[in-house]
């Protein structure tokens, strides 16, 4: 029997990525028939209905095909071109700003769907990547992966994979390393620092108390002002006054 770890947020998920990653990797092709439930069920020790909602997620992402009566059948994985970011060493400024517009969207319908579905192991997940965010932040340490890892826990956390999906593919270079800047170029003041930090408090919190629409508009609330920070890091710097 294969082993799922026990204390994940959703048994199907780990379903999900054991057989994916055989249909992305082998020894599973297109064309060849998936386990039965029963089969499923045995081998990675789970009930029915994780292994019917894996089955769906699978199904959904276009990756296999249920038959009526004679099983599901592996697609293949997916012929679409796998999503990335391309980039220039030109367009910083124009794609930074294009990703917060992506995670604008992306992310606020993520918080809210978190502070509806998540779990006690999501809160802890979710808690742990904040307390490493203040951590870097206190020790004057780079940002970029607590702050992604905070984002992507909270991702999880809405129990619908392609939001996480997405952000994977991004990964944390999504994360503008100098958001905390003031504009000019010197470095973030301790008003600064509170204030992202108020600003992620005040998501977590809100998924915390399951409170849909709070944890939506924080969610936007912060990505929206962390565009306009993105923007003022790349004003020109300013003399200081002799």
């Amino acid at each position: 029997m294969q082993s799922i770890n026990r204390s994940s947020r959703n048994l199907s998920m780990g379903v999900v990525d054991a057989l994916s990653h055989r249909i992305r990797i082998g020894p599973l092709r297109a064309g060849d028939k998936l386990p039965t439930e029963a089969e499923i069920m045995n081998e990675f020790g789970v009930s029915r209905t994780v292994v019917r909602e894996a089955l769906s997620r699978l199904q959904a992402a276009g990756m296999v095909q249920s038959r009526r009566g004679v099983g599901t059948f592996v697609v293949g994985a997916s012929s679409a071109k796998p999503f990335q970011v391309e980039s220039s060493p030109d367009d910083s400024l124009v794609q930074a700003l294009a990703l917060i517009e992506l995670r604008i969207g992306l992310e606020s319908e993520a918080a809210a769907l978190a502070a509806q579905r998540r779990d006690s192991a999501d809160l802890e997940a979710i808690a742990a990547a904040l307390n490493a965010f203040r951590t870097a932040m206190a020790q004057g340490m780079d940002t970029a992966v607590p702050d992604f890892q905070l984002h992507l826990e909270i991702s999880r956390a809405a129990h619908s994979p392609h939001f996480a999906a997405v952000l994977e593919a991004l990964g944390p270079t999504c994360v503008p390393t100098a958001f905390l800047e003031a504009a000019g170029g010197e470095e973030p003041s301790i008003a600064s620092i509170d204030r992202v930090l108020l600003e992620h408090r005040s998501i977590v919190d809100a998924i915390a108390q399951q409170d849909v629409d709070a944890a939506r508009a924080a969610m936007r609330t912060h990505l929206v002002n962390g565009r306009e920070r993105r923007r003022a890091s790349e004003l020109p710097r300013q003399p200081r006054p002799r």
